[in-house]
């Protein structure tokens, strides 16, 4: 056979392209950046993440760092001057402002018709007595009391408001260096965005460091015991590292940041990259099988010839699949599509230019398939014993993927969405061990503020907001609703006689209300009421604390707050980052219905154009709607929540899982065109398409098997329903859509028969 194809003449210049791409590929990768901040990852449009940009604006951008100190007594004296110790060394720091703990709390009482702002603790006690008492006072202290130390008394909370001009590691070695400083017997736990953020750098950067080269190296391994040869292990392997070179390489090009989502982006070029060259080299050994005698020229040439259409179809359909994660709202999803798209789409290039360029420059190896003969190989024997059962009971193995379908997505009725992200650490991670300790002593982790524009002084405005403090206190899951109001009524309390009028209420008139807050002053210190109103009192902050257990559990509360403060004339905004969750969950929930949209549309199309008909388009598309609903149903039946990880899933295993049904399609029609009725032509593609398949769906199983070693439960979690997806498409692929073609005998695999519907 004379070399006639462009591939073959050109195959140094092609060779030497391809080093030199993947040269400079490489720069890019040294200003490659990681951005662990979750709500950055949706766009700045977005209600919640305005409002919250609002109250920064207002009161200050401030984070809160919550350091709990755990205990069997908090009282106890080393406790105390060891929390007195921590609050002085973070406020010297300079970049903890303000600071809460039961080092800054204060008690306010009145002497002699004057207002006297005490500490709570103002000496550390040396008898069961002195604690007695002191913790009597802290009870009648609703400042202090269940907000700053648990009802028990075994748990104190140290709460820091951290600088955003400071980077997260910076502040968090402060932080540490500070705990160091004063050590002590207490557990220390610390929960918080900026915390949670340092974490999850140090694990993505761990991640990526340890996932990668473990990921190259199993499937260096893969492609030996499968090819048994050199050139079958390194040339789709050669493949894989310049793909991730050059995706990886695109992010600080476009402007990105490697984000918690972006640790998939090189996994999935190992497990993806391989594909076309996997069919390649499989094609080469079954030609080099066939006819021993035929020269490495001729082999690269025929199986050019013969892979070069189903393998770019295949492409453009993994590519179509990869660019439905570009409808979806959350912004790593978008810039992982067009990431791993190019990815793919590179891998697609260099398996039908460089790998064909190389092996024509390479002696042939030993036969180690035999395409019509016994075989060692175990997938060979699989396969042939699959061929068998198929050609004898279609009926049968149709009936059974119709009763497994129905039973496991019944589990698609129960499942969830996931309400909060610390899942992205492990569970016995301490910083989850934190929130569980400020879930069930302080009334819970999560936060939401209301603003109210207006006169703060006013009386009539305090005791709508001390009204709304007892309404939203009485919903069930919120802990605590504080504001001015409360510290007003408090300073009432120390003015008055009980048997006063005015005693424990909010002054009738705004002249006394503004003595009070004068009075405060001589006594305090005026900063003392930052954190819930502005310089000139014009605004004021509501702060509600509340716990969450699930999604409905958060849209119940926040639609018990939006019922209660709603319809305030002076209420201005509500904002709180217990409302980015809640926005970014529907934002999974609605990315998930638009990729999954997308990518079956265009998958349908795209089968359908290919083979000029409707009924492919609708066969080929089966196998990838019975693969996403039944890991759907797994999901639901095993407890494992849609997030902003796994919310990937079906654009991902939709983009892979079609190419199993294209080549099986093309090698029936191209045994059905060569006189073989439907059952011959079943039997035979999956005895021959079917190994190269098989190989290609372990090899992608493997390649996302890596992610079980991740630093992250959400990213195992989708290691696991990705294989598990792959395996439901490539189970689907070798026996139902075969099955289904023996008994219905669809005419687009015949030559000459168009657009018949099944």
């Amino acid at each position: 056979m004379e070399k006639k194809s462009f591939i073959l003449k050109n195959r140094k210049l092609i060779i030497i392209l391809t080093a030199i791409l993947a040269a400079a590929a490489v720069i890019p990768l040294f200003s490659l950046r990681i951005n662990p901040d979750l709500e950055s990852y949706l766009p700045d449009n977005i209600e919640s993440r305005i409002n919250n940009q609002k109250i920064g604006d207002l009161f200050g951008t401030k984070e809160p760092i919550v350091v709990i100190l755990s205990t069997e007594d908090v009282l106890a004296p080393e406790t105390l001057e060891r929390v007195d110790n921590l609050t002085n060394g973070f406020r010297d720091l300079g970049t903890l402002s303000p600071i809460q703990s039961l080092s800054t709390a204060k008690n306010i009482r009145g002497e002699d018709g004057m207002m006297l702002v005490d500490p709570v603790i103002d000496y550390y006690p040396q008898s069961e007595e002195e604690r007695e008492e002191l913790r009597n006072r802290i009870k009648d202290n609703d400042l202090a009391y269940k907000l700053l130390v648990s009802e028990d008394f075994k748990n104190t909370m140290i709460l820091l408001n951290s600088d955003l001009s400071v980077k997260d590691a910076e502040l968090m070695n402060q932080i540490d260096s500070i705990i160091t400083l004063y050590p002590g017997s207490e557990e220390v736990l610390i929960n918080g965005q900026p915390y949670l953020r340092d974490e999850a750098n140090a694990k993505i950067s761990k991640d990526i460091m340890i996932l990668l080269p473990l990921g190259l190296l199993i499937m260096l391994i893969f492609f030996w015991f499968s090819f048994r040869e050199f050139k079958g292990m390194i040339l789709p392997f050669g493949v894989v590292l310049i793909s991730i070179a050059i995706s990886m390489s695109l992010i600080p090009l476009l402007g990105w940041e490697l984000s918690i989502i972006g640790v998939l982006i090189p996994i999935m070029m190992i497990a993806i990259a391989n594909n076309y060259g996997v069919h390649f080299v499989a094609r080469y050994q079954e030609l080099n099988a066939i006819d021993p005698e035929s020269s490495m020229a001729d082999i690269v040439e025929e199986s050019l010839s013969y892979l070069k259409r189903p393998v770019i179809i295949c492409g453009l359909t993994t590519i179509v699949g990869i660019l439905g994660l570009t409808v979806h709202i959350l912004l790593p999803a978008s810039q992982m599509g067009v990431v791993s798209a190019i990815g793919i789409g590179i891998a697609l290039l260099l398996s039908l230019t460089f790998i064909p360029a190389v092996l024509s420059y390479l002696k042939k190896g030993k036969i180690h398939f035999h395409p019509n003969g016994e075989s060692k190989s175990i997938i060979a024997k699989a396969l042939s014993n699959l061929g068998h059962l198929l050609s004898r009971h279609p009926k049968r193995i149709l009936t059974g993927f119709a009763l497994f379908f129905i039973a496991i997505t019944a589990g698609i009725v129960i499942m969830r969405v996931a309400s909060d992200f610390n899942n992205i650490l492990p569970a016995k991670h301490p910083f989850n061990k934190s929130i569980e300790i400020a879930n069930r002593e302080f009334g819970g982790s999560k936060l939401m503020t209301a603003v109210f524009e207006g006169d703060i002084k006013d009386p009539e405005l305090l005791k709508r907001m001390e009204g709304y403090e007892k309404e939203l206190s009485e919903v069930e899951g919120i802990g605590s609703a504080t504001s001015i109001a409360k510290i007003i009524k408090k300073m009432s309390t120390a003015l008055n006689d009980p048997s006063d009028p005015g005693y424990n209420k909010i002054p009738d008139e705004r002249d006394a209300v503004a003595q009070y807050i004068e009075f405060y002053s001589m006594s305090g210190d005026p900063a003392d009421f930052d954190q819930f109103v502005d310089f000139d009192y014009t605004r004021a902050a509501v702060t509600i604390q509340f716990n969450a257990t699930g999604m409905k559990d958060l849209e119940r509360i926040i639609e018990s707050v939006n019922n209660i403060l709603g319809n305030d004339p002076s209420l201005t905004l509500v904002g709180g980052y217990s409302l980015v969750e809640k926005e970014m969950s529907e934002s999974i929930v609605k990315g998930q219905y638009y990729s999954l949209l997308f990518a079956f549309i265009a998958i349908f199309l795209l089968l359908a154009i290919i083979f000029k008909s409707i009924s492919a388009g609708l066969l080929g598309s089966l196998p990838l709607v019975f693969a996403v609903l039944c890991t759907f149903g797994f999901m639901g039946w095993s407890g494992i929540k849609l997030d902003i990880v796994t919310a990937l899933l079906s654009s991902v295993s939709i983009g892979l899982g079609v190419d199993f049904t294209i080549h099986m399609f093309w090698r029936m029609k191209s045994e059905i065109s060569s006189g073989r009725d439907y059952r011959e032509a079943a039997v035979t593609a999956l005895k021959t398409a079917g190994r190269g398949i098989t190989i290609n769906a372990l090899s992608v199983m493997l390649g996302f098997s890596i992610l079980f070693f991740s630093s992250f439960p959400i990213i195992k979690s989708f290691a696991l329903l990705i294989i598990l997806s792959l395996l439901f498409c490539l189970v689907s692929s070798l026996l139902l859509v075969p099955a289904i073609c023996i008994i219905f005998k669809p005419t687009f695999l015949k030559n000459g028969k168009k657009h018949e519907i099944i």
